[in-house]
């Protein structure tokens, strides 16, 4: 099954945090052979209780390898990058 990354920010700081984290974190995606379904300035329409944030969606292989992913090494000096500014809500979910 495949694994998912999705990813709410409710706050995403100076651009420039974010200027500096989507290198290193897409040199991460690239190592796991992750693809973006969903970019960073997609369009986003909230219905129901859903917030209008910027919305990120990316797929792995698997479901281990999406984990396997947000656990090494590299993406944990991406995070560091990210510091207070930014506030995500962070899933991993597994595809049908």
């Amino acid at each position: 099954m495949k694994g998912y990354w999705v990813v709410a920010y409710r706050t995403t700081g100076d651009e420039s945090v974010m200027n500096h984290y989507v290198p290193l974190a897409g040199a991460v995606l690239e190592e796991f052979g992750a693809r973006t379904l969903v970019a960073r300035g997609s369009g986003v329409t909230a219905h129901e209780a859903g917030l209008k944030q910027m919305t990120v969606v990316v797929e792995f292989d698997s479901y281990e390898i999406a984990l396997a992913a947000y656990d090494s090494a590299e993406y944990q000096k991406a995070l560091v990058v990210l510091g207070s500014s930014v506030e995500r809500d962070f899933r991993i979910v597994e595809g049908v």
